[in-house]
């Protein structure tokens, strides 16, 4: 059985892939689901990343239904007993409602939540169009954008995960989880109130450069 780390790990070795050409859907996770290559406006793709991390993950079969559609995973997810509404996890597939769009606008992988904050990795998505963007990221969203979760049943991971951030942290804390810089272990856990060590401030140091130079 597969753990939430393994289908994070998948997610997260796809950041920044991008369809190509821009505007066009096509790309190697439409190109895994339907078997052969699709383009066009029929075929948005956030739930085919989705599924195609699931499946590098060895992890399919924790999803109710193998679907492209978010509506449709939502509601094999309800009929399936795994569809909760808050207290979001690492590894949930959370399902968006957009202002001015229908009830199942676009998902992702929860990487980590606190608060009323969700950090996902998502398919189809970018700046300035959410649920059409045509690239992987990473992305910050708020739990009221967010109809729900399919939660599969991983194998149980141990120990508890150190998230939450004090209240005179949370702000800064937010920034690096958004801009890449925190990213915890394959566990999902930031350890907030763990020791840093040199290597791992260096780490940090390093991608916080790469995103200064990415501005």
């Amino acid at each position: 059985m597969a753990r939430a780390a393994d289908v994070l790990a998948a997610a997260r070795g796809e950041l920044g892939v991008k369809e190509s050409p821009a505007g066009s859907n096509r790309v190697k996770y439409n190109t895994w689901y339907w078997g052969h290559e699709v383009a066009g406006k029929d075929f948005p793709w956030c739930m085919a990343f989705v599924q195609w991390c699931f499946h590098q993950a060895g992890a399919q079969a924790l999803l109710p239904e193998k679907t492209a559609s978010c509506g449709a995973l939502m509601r094999a997810a309800r009929d399936a007993g795994l569809w909760v509404t808050g207290d979001y996890r690492p590894g949930d597939v959370v399902i968006y409602d957009f202002p001015g769009g229908g009830l199942t606008d676009h998902c992702g992988i929860v990487e980590n939540a606190f608060g009323d904050q969700v950090t996902a990795i998502e398919g189809n998505t970018g700046s300035g169009n959410d649920a059409n963007g045509g690239q992987v990221q990473r992305r910050a969203r708020h739990t009221g954008l967010i109809v729900g979760a399919c939660r599969p049943r991983y194998e149980k991971e141990s120990g508890p995960v150190d998230n939450i951030p004090a209240e005179a942290h949370r702000e800064a804390v937010e920034w690096a989880v958004e801009a890449g810089i925190l990213r915890g272990n394959r566990q999902g856990d930031w350890m907030l109130s763990s020791a840093l060590t040199r290597q791992q401030f260096l780490t940090m140091l390093y991608r916080y450069h790469q995103m200064r130079d990415g501005a």
